[in-house]
């Protein structure tokens, strides 16, 4: 966190006002959101890095890419050279109820409007840099509720409208993300799940999940489960069709990381809990296995192929699609292996116009190419992973990141 090169003054007289926030630039808002840090956090890091500070945003302005500092290394130099009547300003400062609540009131309608700031950025660079702020204010907002409750779990609830006119219901846990570890972001439910869950739910048939899909109950695979939308809702749907399934698990719920694994698991348990107490082993139709789209190992349940794979915003890096197109290879059924019908692979990616993850969804479109690419070349008669079709879909106004403008789902198989 750069340090402030005044003394912080209060809430009241410098966060700029709401209503002109459009015309507000980046570098006043930085400024002021400083200006809050130093007086509220000072003992976190929820700022752009020192070296990209308000200071020097006219001309660096991008998204921190960085995973956040786990504290304040230089606060005891700080503190060394700041004089006792400014530290008791600041105590006094941080204490007065009226500016806390007007700092708090202002976050919130700063993050509401967060749509209406970043978007009327004049270039790409600086969207980049109002998106990052948007991202620091919220933190910001955050650590007002304290220590204990930025730690708690969210119970998420959810009811999918089916054709026949019952309902889907799926209670998740969301953990929080871990601070040290930016690669635990399967601990939340995110807005693409949401999308291609409620789209199942309607037409399971289209998905190949209802009762006229396929003559056998499928197998179904979803990569990257995260807290397991999509495998619950999924296995839910395979229960109203065919209570008395005949595979011990038709739903395969994978993904990498130790903590979204065992919160995954405990997602499944709660939504299939065991039938009685003389019978505690779950009798959920999922099963959670690990797997490591660089590194894969197909064992146990992954032994076989999957007649429907899903898989939802799992696209972070550009080595993802790559790698994850190598697991659909092996893992999706193909007609020509003696099946009566290919698989399919249905893969929904967030569109993100700005930040870190900006234009990972075209990576999507270099590793799988288009059918009508593949029939028109020349072939070696062996099938190949071609988008079959593709379908753009609008972000919902209250589901969803700010940098999510839009999502693709793709319908991904064997030509």
């Amino acid at each position: 966190m750069g340090n402030l090169t005044r003394r912080p003054t209060p809430p009241t007289s410098s966060l700029p006002p709401l209503a002109r926030l459009a015309s507000c630039s980046p570098n006043r808002v930085a400024e002021a959101l400083e200006n809050l840090r130093y007086i509220y956090v000072p003992q976190t890091v929820l700022g752009l890095p020192a070296e990209s500070s308000a200071k020097h945003l006219p001309e660096h302005l991008i998204h921190d890419n960085s995973v956040p500092d786990s504290g304040y290394a230089s606060a005891e130099e700080d503190e060394d050279e700041c004089p006792t009547s400014d530290a008791d300003e600041l105590d006094a400062l941080c204490a007065d109820s009226f500016e806390r609540e007007h700092a708090i009131r202002w976050l919130t309608g700063f993050t509401a409007r967060s749509d209406t700031f970043v978007f009327s950025a004049s270039s790409d660079e600086e969207s980049d840099a109002r998106a990052a702020l948007v991202d620091n204010a919220a933190a910001i907002l955050a650590s007002f509720a304290g220590d204990e409750e930025e730690d708690e779990d969210i119970t998420r609830r959810f009811a999918f409208a089916t054709q026949g006119g019952d309902e889907v219901a799926v209670e998740l846990n969301d953990a929080p993300l871990l601070s040290e570890d930016h690669t635990s972001v399967g601990l939340q439910s995110w807005a693409s799940s949401v999308h291609l869950s409620e789209r199942i739910c309607a037409s399971p048939d289209t998905f190949g999940l209802g009762p006229c899909a396929r003559g056998c109950e499928p197998r179904v695979l979803e990569l990257g489960a995260g807290t397991g939308l999509l495998s619950i809702a999924a296995a839910k749907l395979l229960q109203q069709h065919a209570p008395s399934h005949t595979l011990a698990y038709p739903v395969v719920a994978t993904d990498f990381h130790p903590s979204v694994l065992a919160n995954l698991q405990a997602n499944v348990d709660t939504n299939f809990p065991p039938c009685s107490d003389a019978q505690p082993e779950s009798t959920a139709p999922i099963v959670v296995r690990a797997l490591d789209w660089e590194h894969p190992v197909y064992t146990q349940e992954l032994a076989r192929p999957f007649d429907v794979i899903l898989a939802a915003d799992v696209v972070y890096h550009p080595s993802h699609a790559r790698w994850i197109k190598n697991c659909v290879e092996r893992l999706l059924v193909r007609a020509d292996d003696g099946s009566q019908q290919s698989g399919v692979f249905w893969l929904i990616i967030a569109l993100r116009s700005t930040g870190r993850h900006e234009g990972m969804s075209d990576t999507v479109e270099e590793v799988f190419p288009p059918a009508e690419k593949l029939r028109e070349g020349v072939s070696d008669g062996k099938s190949q992973l071609a988008i079959l079709s593709l379908e753009k879909l609008e972000r919902q106004e209250g589901l969803g990141r700010v940098d999510e403008g839009g999502y693709v789902l793709y319908r991904i198989g064997w030509v």
